[in-house]
């Protein structure tokens, strides 16, 4: 019961779709390119892209639980894109995705940054104990006719 309510009270985050995994290597390792549609801005689409170990390079290198940190994004306007709702200049979670059996993701953040008239959209990733300097942003500039938030005092 408080999971259900604990999952009311948390923010939707987008649901990822595959567009393509590219083999890299003889070890089965790949790349896993997902797009992942912005749930509050509507319009926008962003294609993150990241390395996914195979269970043969897990066993080889002795670290079974963990994928890397690396990962690159790009998104781009798919539609109509509404900032009215938006808080300007406040990070706020679009997605994630589990990369190690505990305590470490990969993430999407959405900051609005109003007075350039720009949604800026970083992936990285987010560990419990140790931060990760791998990052990797995008940015949609709105056009002159949509939905503007009026800047926080």
């Amino acid at each position: 019961m408080r999971m259900i309510a604990l999952a009311l009270l948390l923010p939707t985050l987008a649901q990822a779709e595959e567009v393509a995994q590219i083999g890299v290597d003889w070890m089965g390792n790949d790349i896993v390119i997902e797009a992942v549609a912005d749930p509050v801005v509507g319009g926008v689409t962003c294609h993150l892209a990241y390395f996914e170990r195979s269970v043969l390079d897990r066993l080889s290198q002795g670290n079974w639980f963990e994928d890397p940190s690396n990962s690159a994004i790009q998104c781009s306007r798919t539609g109509p894109v509404d900032v009215g709702t938006l808080r300007p200049g406040t990070p706020e979670d679009v997605f994630s995705e589990g990369r190690s059996l505990l305590f470490k993701s990969l993430r999407i953040k959405r900051i609005y940054d109003a007075e350039n008239r720009v949604l800026v959209y970083l992936a990285h990733a987010s560990e419990l104990g140790e931060g990760s300097a791998k990052m990797s942003m995008s940015t949609v500039p709105l056009l002159a006719g949509e939905v503007i938030a009026k800047p926080a005092p």
